[in-house]
């Protein structure tokens, strides 16, 4: 199989793949905005042959398929980090939280209990 024929396969299934998980409320649209974009550029790029022959004249690479993976080595790489990013903040509010939760139930378990009048 071409490697062209392949990678217009994969992206039209790539974009189907993600309206599903958009249509199931899997993906959350804020991010179905960036895979699509990133479906539709990969698909443009792939049928695109003399744009692809030109940025691999462009980038010095004999085999201009191999365009297509390289983008999309720099891509998993920007989207690795943009995760690991995340990730770390959400660990910071996961402390801070935890931290909060704490402090809060100490003071809980500081106070007298008080019952209420007319319960037995």
């Amino acid at each position: 199989m071409n490697v062209i024929w392949f990678s217009l396969l994969f992206s039209v299934g790539f974009i189907v793949i993600v309206l599903d998980l958009v249509r199931r409320q899997r993906l959350k649209e804020q991010y179905s905005l960036l895979w699509l974009l990133v479906g539709i550029g990969f698909l443009s790029v792939s049928s695109n042959i003399n744009a692809l022959e030109w940025l691999a004249g462009l980038l010095d690479i004999q085999y201009a398929p191999a365009v297509l993976f390289l983008l999309g080595l720099i891509f998993s790489f920007a989207l690795i980090l943009h995760l690991t990013v995340v990730i770390s903040t959400l660990t910071d509010r996961v402390l801070r939280l935890t931290q909060e939760v704490t402090v809060l139930k100490a003071e809980v378990e500081q106070q007298p209990f008080k019952r209420k009048e007319g319960r037995a």
